[in-house]
């Protein structure tokens, strides 16, 4: 699932194009929009909001978007063979456009179609922004700090802050020597600040390129730690890198981490041998 800082490249991108600008087509492919009347109206603004995206319209309205797994918004120039091919796919579920640019909104996890004012209902439960530029540290703090659970399912856990996935929740944890599974509310305040100061500094690195790193090096297998190194040497130590789900049985996650730098095997895990990634046959 892309995670904050993706989804702030999208809305930088999808602000740029459709920003200030009438829409001369508003095709929205979803149960309940197909016959919204958005045609005329001028784009105020894209923003995210953690893993949302919020169109703002000039009528007051909102078109909100979710990327979830597979979703995805590409930016063409309006008329152009590619954009004319892209917009007849089935695979589309929205298409905004306008005399220059034409904004294309495949696999969306999520559409909806709300009064601006009433946004709150659809992103109202979520923490804290890690990208936001007034990020409310002691409130994420506190957020991670009441949780029962695991810390590396509280970072997940977007109603304690928004905009971590499992990249940086993985990289954070192992940057900062912690095991996973530790219960947050065991965690004084102090370690809670500096993974939070972590996680920000890492996701806010990533946002001016593609490709997440937290090695400096973006070439595939070496730009990170332990994120999608399973079974292979860790950069720290030389242990084995090692993969786990973690979270409520109905949405648990998958994290990376290191048994020798962070303090241990999983709850369950048995030791067995995990292959690199890439390296399973396919079922």
């Amino acid at each position: 699932m892309p995670e904050g800082d993706a989804v702030l490249r999208t809305c930088v991108r999808l602000d740029r194009a459709l920003a200030g600008r009438p829409l001369s087509v508003a095709d929205l492919r979803w149960p309940g929009l197909s016959t919204a009347r958005l045609t005329g109206r001028v784009v105020l603004q894209v923003a995210p909001l953690g893993k949302h995206i919020l169109i703002r319209l000039d009528n007051d309205w909102t078109l909100h978007a979710h990327l979830r797994m597979e979703g995805r918004w590409r930016v063409l120039a309006t008329g152009s063979p590619e954009a004319l091919r892209s917009v007849r796919s089935p695979a589309v579920r929205a298409v905004l456009a306008n005399t220059e640019w034409t904004a294309v909104g495949r696999d969306l996890g999520m559409l909806d179609l709300v009064r601006t004012r009433d946004e709150s209902a659809l992103v109202g439960h979520l923490g804290p922004d890690v990208l936001d530029a007034g990020f409310d540290t002691a409130r994420a703090v506190a957020n991670l700090r009441a949780q029962p659970g695991p810390i590396g399912a509280a970072l997940l856990d977007q109603t304690n802050l928004a905009g971590l996935g499992t990249i940086w929740v993985s990289e954070s944890l192992f940057a900062e020597r912690l095991w996973p599974w530790t219960p947050a509310a065991d965690l004084p305040p102090d370690r809670l600040d500096a993974l939070v100061a972590r996680a920000q500094r890492l996701i806010s690195a990533s946002l001016a390129q593609p490709v997440p790193t937290t090695t400096g090096d973006r070439r595939p297998g070496e730009n990170t730690y332990v994120f999608g190194r399973v079974g292979r040497p860790c950069r720290r130590c030389g242990g084995t890198v090692r993969m786990a789900p973690i979270g409520p049985e109905t949405r648990e996650r998958s994290l990376n981490y290191c048994p020798t730098c962070q303090g241990g095997l999983a709850p369950g895990d048995d030791g067995r041998r995990q292959a690199p990634l890439g390296s399973r046959p396919r079922s």
